[in-house]
Parts: structure tokens; sequence; C-alpha cells
């Protein structure tokens, strides 16, 4: 038999049978059971996409839904599946990838646009044909391409408040993280969260259209508000929540048993009153925003950090649309003090990377070095330097 190397190690469907690489993904049982949920719902076309309800940048095995149904591990992707076909969008960065992880189930096409999802979707749905998704899954941008995509077609667009995938995957699914999600000491934020909560609440009664209420669905918005920091996905120092801050009140959504005692004390240090930050659960925060909306109110929210799910909650008459909320504009221009905090810090991480540059002279001409022990070398020198909470990525390493 032919000895492929692996850089060139991809599926080949056109031989009887198939031929697989090892690192594909045997997917049909996976398949198998969406589908049979599909059926029951009525679904004849699914969407999946590569991104998790805060359209982090960055996911977490829990919301890696993309990889389980496909095996493909690539960062940015999209699926769709029918009843008889499966079909994965990604990329050029991944075209290689997913011949090498995918296998005959699936067809991969070589684009990202909605539109080749919606002319495809168009071929293979027929006329009355149900399209679903999850909403809270999908930018307010995305969901309003796919809705044009479709529209006029005969397909409609339905939104599934349960995730069909998730159904599917059932206990195999990982769980939430439950580590602790800690207070960033004061020396490191030149401002307490109450001085930033002023500050927006300040930009509130500033504003023409007087918002009384900004929504943040980014998972750093909330992080930054509450000077709070967590590791629910690798290499960002984020935990999943979401925050309604009123005129009057504050509401943050988290999973309260995680917060450690001194962000719980710091949280309800002003309590009662409108610097009083009220806990409540994760999954409440579409009834909590459902019932906010019935008064007479209007919520600031930045559109490219809200899902669909939770822009539709809102009466359209009482919604204020910019691209970043305040909080993120506000996250964007860093006080004296923060300056200083990165200066240093990057001092911090230069002195690690002299290190591994002189370790490298020497060690590389002894032929000891390769790419991967070369890289977990440069992670142990920033992780011995002070203050270090890992990196800000997998370290991508090269050589020749």
């Amino acid at each position: 038999p032919q000895v492929l190397s692996t850089r060139n190690d991809i599926r080949d469907c056109s031989t009887d049978p198939p031929y697989l690489p090892p690192t594909a993904t045997n997917t049909t049982a996976h398949l198998a059971v969406l589908r049979g949920i599909m059926r029951t719902q009525g679904v004849h076309a699914y969407i999946v996409p590569s991104t998790d309800a805060h359209m982090s940048e960055y996911i977490s095995k829990r919301d890696a839904r993309l990889g389980w149904l496909t095996g493909f591990t690539g960062s940015a992707g999209t699926a769709v599946v029918t009843q008889d076909k499966a079909a994965l969008w990604t990329d050029s960065r991944y075209w290689t990838q997913a011949e090498r992880e995918l296998d005959c189930n699936w067809e991969l096409q070589r684009t990202t646009s909605i539109e080749s999802i919606g002319m495809w979707i168009l071929k293979v749905v027929p006329v009355e044909g149900n399209v679903s998704l999850d909403p809270f899954l999908f930018s307010i941008d995305t969901w309003n391409s796919y809705s044009q995509a479709l529209h006029g077609s005969g397909r409609a667009l339905l939104p599934l408040e349960t995730n069909l995938v998730d159904q599917a995957w059932g206990d195999q699914r990982p769980l939430p993280s439950s580590s602790e999600i800690y207070s960033l000491p004061a020396e490191f934020t030149g401002s307490s969260w109450q001085e930033k909560v002023a500050g927006i609440r300040q930009q509130m009664e500033q504003h023409v259209r007087r918002p009384t209420a900004v929504l943040l669905s980014g998972l750093e918005e909330t992080a930054w508000l509450f000077n709070l920091r967590g590791d629910d996905i690798p290499y960002n120092p984020v935990f999943y929540s979401y925050t309604l801050l009123t005129d009057t009140t504050i509401s943050l959504f988290v999973d309260e048993s995680r917060l450690s005692a001194a962000a719980r004390e710091s949280l309800g240090s002003s309590c009662p009153g409108p610097l009083c930050v009220e806990l409540q659960e994760y999954g409440q925060v579409s009834a909590h925003l459902r019932s906010y909306t019935q008064g007479n109110v209007t919520v600031w929210l930045g559109t490219e950090y809200t899902t669909y799910g939770l822009y539709s909650i809102i009466p359209q008459e009482k919604l204020l649309e910019e691209n970043y909320s305040p909080v993120m504009m506000a996250k964007a221009v860093k006080n004296a003090h923060e300056q200083e905090m990165l200066r240093a810090a990057h001092v911090r991480d230069a002195v690690a990377v002299i290190q591994y540059l002189l370790w490298l002279e020497k060690t590389v001409p002894q032929g000891q070095v390769d790419e991967f022990s070369g890289a977990q070398h440069i992670d142990a020198l920033r992780r011995a330097q002070e203050h270090s909470r890992g990196p800000s990525f997998q370290s991508i390493s090269a050589s020749g």
C-alpha cells in the first residue's frame, strides 16, 4: 500500500471502501441521533455554528458542538444537517485539516458565505420545509443574513429554544466549569467596580435616548465591569455571565456558588441600594429580560456580542442598538494605572522571551529541540514570571 505522508493524509471518499486517515472521526452515530431528534421536531435542516452564546472568539469544550457533531476541530465553521445530507463550511485556513478530520458523511464546502449556505439549503430542503437553529448561538447580523437568504423561498427559518445538538450529546456533554471566580486585586485595576458602574450610568443619563438599562452579553464586559476573573475558556480570564445594569439596580447572572468569598463580599458591600449587585441564576437572563421589558424602559446593547435570541426578546421600540456597548467602549480606553500595568506585563514577558532565545542558542546546535519541546519551554519560562496566569493563546511554534 502507498505510504502517505501525514501532511497529505486526507480522506478519499471516491474509493470503495472509502479511505479515511486515522485522524478522521466516525460521526455516523452522532448524526443518527441528531436526525432522530430532527424528525420528531419536524425540522428539515439544522444549522450548527462554531460559536457560543456570548459570541466569544474562543469557546469552552462544553460549547464545542460543531466539533462533537463533525469531528472538525478548527476554530471557525458552520455545519448544516438534513435527513440525508451533511455539509461543513469553513475557510481556507482549515481545508486540509477538515479533509483529515471529517469522515465521508460530510461534504466540505470551501467557503464561509451565508449566501452559499443558503443556496445549498434551498437545493436540499423542499418548499415548505423548516430550517432551524438555536437563536442563542447566532449574532443578530448572522440571523438577518440567513433570514434574507431564505426570504420568499417558501422555507421557514424557525428558532428553537432547545439546542438539538445538546439533546443528542446528552450526558456525554462536558459539564460547566466549576472553578472559582475571583476578584482582581485593586492594584491591577486602577478603578473600583463601583466607579465603573457610576461612569456607565452617567453615560446612560447623558445619552439623547436616556436608556434605562444596559445589557451585557460579552464575557469580558462583565469581567471588566466588576473586576472579576475566571477561567471558563482556555487562555481567556472570563466566566459565563450576563449583566443587566439599570439606572437603579444591578443584576449579575452567574453561577453564584463559584464566587470566591472576597468576590461575593465585594459585590454585596453596598446592599441594599443602587450599588448592590443582585445575583441571579445564569439561565434566568431571558426570563428576567422579558419581564423587565414589559415596563416603560429602553435597553442599550452592543449588537456585536448580543445573540439574536436575547435581542428578539426586547420590543423594537425599547431598543437602543450600537455596535458595541458603552462598557466595551469604556474598557477599550485604559486608565493611567492600567497602562502602567500593561507595560510592566510586557517587560516581564520580554524577560521570558530573552531567556528563551538564549536557551535556543545553546540547545538548538545540540539537536535537542523540536517545535513541541520549544513551546513547552517558553510556556514554563513565562509561568515562572510573577503574576503569570498562563499564556493568552497556545504557543504557535515553528522552525525552518
